[in-house]
């Protein structure tokens, strides 16, 4: 996903990846815990995206949510987590251990809650099951010179999804075998053991049970390139059956969708702060006074883009009350909020501002300020555009005790 960042972070459907996927398992209402692996340090960011979407706190009373640090591989995260349920349920008062425990890939958001139940279902029955494809493409096996080596058959053949479905009891010694056997060779105490990709492959190792294999969906695929955020809503739609609102929404919608978005903000004027518009430090002896270092035009055209995308505002984003934003660069923060807006697959079409400036003249200053947004933004400069206006010595803006600015942006998706 490259510089979009955490993909199971990303904004979707006024939540996030991660809270999309979640609400698919708790809409079910067949979960009495859910866990949540996140990377190391990372407890608020996970915390964030998971209660992104509020219906997810909704549907989470009354049942337990556990966050747990992950591991250096997918084996390791898993591990942690059937570790950190197992721990949960022998606290005093605790719900009783899980009879199973279904493992869901975080990326996949676009699951269908029919399969949720019919994973279920398979692993009552067999003890585990996962979903799965058969491939459509002729599969071969090739050498380490690339070249073909084994002619594979499709009927054979399965590309398998998540949930991966399991006894609960089972699995997690499952895990706890893999890892002994995996610790002690890397100690040079046993023959070298494999690395695992999946949990069908531990579970098929360690236990005298094999996994089921059911029909999975073509639209539960796993976000993977930027590409994905968009179309995946409507192969997901098209292929898998998904009924959810926003994919029926997403069906529906016309090629190309507008929003505009409107951001405004005011800062007072003081001595001892830098006057800084769009990015451009101005030569004054005044600047503005905020928490972050005070740049009410990006904080404007910020709001705007937030607004446009329905995805919150510059407070709910960055809250003056938390310390960490205190002196913040404004551009940075312009960029942070841009990158979701861009995740959630909207494109800039033009952006117009007002600045309300009585001293000092900001037209020498219009260009630069245009260039410097454009580059914040990554986007053409022709795509922005700043004008000026005075107080006319009326009010705040008029008495030069304050700077006044206004922005209006045109997104489009599709």
């Amino acid at each position: 996903m490259g510089e979009l960042g955490k993909k199971e972070y990303l904004p979707l459907n006024g939540g996030s990846v991660l809270s999309e996927a979640a609400l698919v398992f708790l809409k079910t209402k067949l979960f009495s815990t859910a866990v949540v692996v996140h990377p190391k340090n990372g407890l608020a960011a996970a915390k964030k995206a998971f209660y992104k979407n509020p219906l997810v706190a909704e549907l989470t009373q009354g049942s337990n949510v556990i966050f747990t640090p992950g591991g250096k591989t997918r084996q390791e995260s898993v591990l942690n987590a059937l570790k950190a349920l197992d721990k949960a349920c022998k606290k005093p008062q605790a719900q009783k251990p899980p009879r199973l425990v279904l493992i869901h890939d975080g990326a996949r958001p676009f699951i269908s809650q029919s399969l949720v139940k019919k994973t279920v279902a398979a692993t009552l029955k067999y003890g585990a099951a996962v979903p799965a494809l058969q491939p459509v493409e002729t599969q071969k096996e090739m050498d380490s010179s690339s070249r073909i080596a084994r002619h594979l058959k499709r009927s054979s053949l399965a590309a398998v999804q998540t949930p991966q479905g399991f006894l609960f009891p089972e699995i997690l010694d499952c895990h706890k075998k893999a890892f002994k056997d995996q610790k002690a060779a890397a100690a040079g105490h046993s023959a070298q053991t494999q690395t695992f990709t999946d949990d069908t492959e531990i579970w098929d190792n360690y236990s005298d049970k094999k996994t089921r294999v059911i029909p999975g969906e073509p639209g539960n695929i796993k976000i993977t390139y930027p590409k994905d955020m968009s179309q995946a809503k409507e192969g997901a739609a098209a292929s898998s059956g998904h009924k959810d609102n926003f994919i029926q929404a997403q069906k529906a919608a016309a090629p190309t969708v507008f929003r505009v978005g409107l951001g405004t903000d005011l800062h007072r004027l003081t001595t001892g702060r830098k006057l800084i518009l769009g990015g451009v430090v101005i030569p004054y002896d005044k600047g503005e006074d905020g928490h972050s270092d005070g740049d009410a035009l990006l904080h404007a055209i910020t709001d705007a883009l937030l607004g446009a995308a329905a995805l919150g505002d510059i407070g709910s984003y960055f809250p003056p009350e938390d310390n960490k934003w205190k002196g913040a660069d404004s551009a940075k923060l312009l960029q942070a909020a841009w990158k979701d807006v861009r995740a959630a697959g909207w494109k800039l079409q033009n952006l117009d501002c007002v600045v309300k400036l009585q001293e000092p003249k900001f037209l020498p200053h219009r260009q630069k300020v245009r260039q410097s947004i454009a580059r914040i933004l990554g986007v053409s400069a022709e795509q922005v555009f700043v004008k000026a206006k005075t107080g006319e010595r009326v009010g705040p803006v008029g008495l030069c005790q304050a700077v006044e600015t206004e922005a209006i942006c045109l997104l489009c998706k599709g």
